[in-house]
Order: C-alpha cells, then sequence, then structure tokens
C-alpha cells in the first residue's frame, strides 16, 4: 500500500509519488528560525516529518528520496536577538543552528539531505525577485523595499481559502504606507541602519542595500536545491497563511508553473489543554524534558500518540504513559527471534500509517500483536515497523562528556565578560571555544558546554 496523505490545497487524500523522470521523490519542509532553542510543539513537526521521510525511505529506497530542511538565519527575530546580546547575527545563528541540530540527533531525526541557509542563497533570493519585477509581479515601494503585488496572482488564497473569507494585511503592517495595497507582502525590506546593524546586501537590480523577507527564502531555496516543482512540501499550519500561500505565489509567478504537487500540514501541540506559556511553566524544550528525567525515545513516542493533523494534547503524565510504552516495545524486542517470523507481521500498522500517517492506529496494531505474543513474529520485521517511527530502544545511556579543565576555564572567563557586558571579549573567548571544539550554550541564569558535531 502507498503512502497517502492529506492535501491541503486540494482538501483530499493523496498517494504520494515521484513526478520528475528521474524517479526521485523531492520533499521539502520548513526548517527552524535559528534564533533561541526550538520547543517540543516544533518537534513535533519534525518529528512528524522524519516519520514521513522513514516511510518514503521504505517504500522507494533511500536513493530515491532528496529531503530538504532550511534554516533560517536571518529575519527579524534572529537580528533582533543579535542587537540584544551584542553579537554578530552569524555568531547568534549558529550558536542555535548548533543546538537544534543536536536536539535533532537526540531525538532520532535523520539528517535532511540538503540543510540550506537563507543567508547562504542571497543571490538566488535577488535574482527571483528580479524576474518578479520585470514580469510585473513586484514593485519598489517608496521607502525603497520590493513588494509582491498580490493583485498580479489571481490564484492567491486557493491553499488557506483565505479570499473566501476576507484578504486583510498578510504581514509588513508597520510598512502598508509604503504598499500600493496593505495585503502586499515584501519580498525584498530596504536597509534600516536603527534596526537591521550591520546585516545588508545589494538590493534587487543594484538599487541600494537591505535584506530578503521571510517568505522568499524558501521558494529560493527549493528552486535551488529541488527545482521549480517539487512533490511534497510539509510544515505546520501555523505557517499556512501568509507563508506558504506566500510561497505558491512568488514561486508560481516567477517560475511559470506549479510549485508543489503536495501539501501537508501538522496540527498545534498543546501543553495541559492550552497554548504552550512561559509564564504558566509549561513551555518546554528538549532539554527541559530531559532534565526531568524522561527519554528522548518517550518524548518521541508521546508526540506521535497523537494523529499528526489534529491537536495533541501534552501532558508529564503521557510521558510516564511513553517510557512503560518503550519499555514494553524493548522488552518484546529482546524475546524474538533474529529471523524466521512472518515478514508482514506488521501488515496494519503500516496499512494505518500509509493512511493519511494514523500514528495512533498504526501504534494501536503494534500493541495489538505485542499483546497475542511473539509467535511468528521475528527481529527483522519488528525492527522495520520501529525504524518507522524512528524509535530508539536501546537503553544504552548516552556517554557523559567529560569537559577539560582549560575548556571550563575559558567558559567561566566569557560568562564572566558577558555578564559585565564586555561584548568584545567575550565574542573572542566564544571563538576561541569553538577553535577548540566547543559550543557555549547561553542560558537566562548559566551556560553549558557541548563538544562541536564532526
Amino acid at each position: 500500500m502507498a503512502l497517502k496523505l492529506y492535501d491541503s490545497l486540494t482538501r483530499s487524500l493523496k498517494e504520494l509519488t515521484p513526478s520528475h523522470a528521474d524517479g526521485v521523490f523531492r520533499f521539502y519542509n520548513c526548517g527552524p528560525t535559528v534564533y533561541a532553542s526550538a520547543h517540543i510543539g516544533n518537534f513535533r513537526t519534525f518529528i512528524v516529518n522524519d516519520v514521513i521521510r522513514r516511510l518514503l525511505e521504505l517504500e522507494f529506497g533511500t536513493v530515491k528520496i532528496k529531503h530538504v530542511r532550511n534554516l533560517t538565519d536571518v529575519d527579524d527575530k534572529t537580528i533582533k536577538r543579535s542587537r540584544e546580546e551584542g553579537r554578530s547575527l552569524a555568531d547568534v545563528t549558529k550558536q542555535w543552528t548548533e543546538k537544534f541540530w543536536s536536539d535533532c540527533k537526540v531525538l532520532n531525526c535523520l539528517d535532511p539531505h540538503e540543510q540550506p541557509t537563507a543567508t547562504g542563497h542571497i543571490k538566488e533570493q535577488v535574482n527571483m525577485i528580479e524576474v518578479l519585477m520585470e514580469k510585473g509581479n513586484a514593485y519598489r515601494g517608496a521607502d525603497g523595499s520590493v513588494y509582491f503585488k498580490i493583485d498580479s496572482f489571481p490564484g492567491y488564497g486557493a491553499l488557506s481559502r483565505i479570499k473566501e473569507r476576507e484578504l486583510k494585511i498578510t504581514d509588513d503592517a508597520a510598512d502598508s504606507d509604503h504598499k500600493d495595497s496593505v495585503s502586499d507582502f515584501a519580498l525584498w525590506k530596504a536597509y534600516k541602519p536603527a534596526e537591521d546593524g550591520d546585516v545588508k546586501w545589494p538590493s534587487p537590480q543594484g538599487d541600494g542595500e537591505g535584506r530578503p523577507g521571510w517568505h522568499i527564502e524558501c521558494s529560493a531555496m527549493i528552486k535551488k536545491h529541488l527545482g521549480d516543482t517539487i512533490d511534497l512540501h510539509t510544515g505546520g499550519v501555523d505557517l499556512l497563511f501568509p507563508h506558504h500561500e506566500n510561497e505558491i505565489a512568488q514561486s508560481q509567478c516567477c517560475n511559470g508553473t506549479s510549485m508543489a504537487n503536495h501539501w501537508y500540514h501538522g496540527e498545534h501541540l498543546l501543553v495541559n489543554g492550552k497554548k504552550m506559556s512561559k509564564s504558566d511553566g509549561t513551555f518546554y524544550t528538549v532539554d527541559d524534558i530531559i532534565a526531568k528525567g524522561y527519554s528522548a525515545a518517550a518524548l518521541r513516542y508521546a508526540l506521535l500518540v497523537g494523529h499528526p493533523r489534529k491537536q495533541l494534547n501534552f501532558t508529564l503524565d503521557s510521558l510516564h504513559a511513553a517510557e512503560k510504552a518503550i519499555k514494553t516495545l524493548r522488552n518484546y524486542r529482546a524475546a524474538l527471534p533474529a529471523i524466521g517470523g512472518n515478514p508482514e507481521a506488521f501488515a496494519e500498522a503500516f496499512k494505518a500509517l500509509d493512511d493519511d500517517l494514523n500514528t495512533p492506529g498504526a501504534l494501536g496494531a503494534i500493541f495489538t500483536i505485542i499483546n497475542r505474543g511473539n509467535e511468528g513474529v521475528d527481529q527483522t520485521a519488528f525492527d522495520r515497523v520501529i525504524f518507522a517511527f524512528g524509535l530508539d530502544l536501546s537503553e544504552t545511556a548516552a556517554p557523559e562528556v567529560s569537559i577539560p579543565d582549560d575548556i571550563t576555564a575559558l567558559a567561566e572567563k566569557r560568562w564572566a565578560a558577558k555578564q559585565s557586558k564586555d561584548w568584545a571579549a567575550a565574542d573572542a573567548l566564544r571563538a576561541e571555544l569553538t577553535e577548540a571544539g566547543w559550543s557555549m550554550l547561553d542560558r537566562k541564569e548559566s551556560y553549558s558546554l557541548e563538544p562541536l558535531k564532526k
């Protein structure tokens, strides 16, 4: 049975199939904005995308998938964090990129084949904007920024059905005086020294300086690494409008063809029945969960027990249940023979996964088999379905990293420099730590040290 997912554009269940002559399935999902730790709500989306990637590999083979996930390393949030901390944009985004990668590894997510950055694709973004200006889909505003003209794209709103409600300001409300229409959105933002610091590049058509708008970043990276039309574009439901709607408009106007054959969106994560809140103490990162004594495997499991297209209510009790489930799975595998069982023993679980990624249905099927015993089941079949879920059932704890005394001393010196607001010294000491192979992650009251990925 082939994997079928709900398509947000057509509002129907569609089979995922490669559309290019080379047979390679082209898959893009929106990555994080690297200015702080991603929270577990973000990771619900990334883990769901990881399960999709694993199912595609099982169906098409590893060489027939190309998976791209971007890193937003220049936008309002990253620039604001850079200014607040008196550090370069590159320094800030490098720190949080490394933290994101570390969290992904802890949660057993497969690495995308490409992880492009927005700052690494400025030329591609400028090129697309210039094409849109030449075609009449974009114009330069009175402030020097470049805006996409929504009225030039009749198909605008098809993904979100926004026109069926009311098309209002999509973003950039503060710049509405410079636009032909309040609903037009920024492709390029003119340089503002007081806000942007030293973050700037030559503007499209060589007219001044500035930086890209958020939406054009994804379109340019998709075009560069996957082509004009991709097979699947995913993200959280919060990105459906305006981000994905704007991607479609600018990409299709620039390239003259459909942007994506399939759009898939996961729903929000709630904590204790409400939106995550720092003031309520329910804003959790991966580190927060592990610090409470729960395993990464249990967290991943807990984020997959609900249907991805339905809101999931996360509680600490759900982590207790997840730990028990992981232990049951681990013990069951240990009692299985390596080979000799039915290779289709978990067909019902895969049938559920292939039916719009019904993860709770698939987990139910797995535990139904477990409750029957291990007759006719072997480790090979079991490992295949566990691979699809990406669950690490090993009991081996990650070895505790020993931090050399000289590295600790260097970190203490940098922390003291930061507390005294000696930003130049703090930056220089961070560079020394990086050169020595260590990443220093600043927290509210302290810091942590982690070895850099090789």
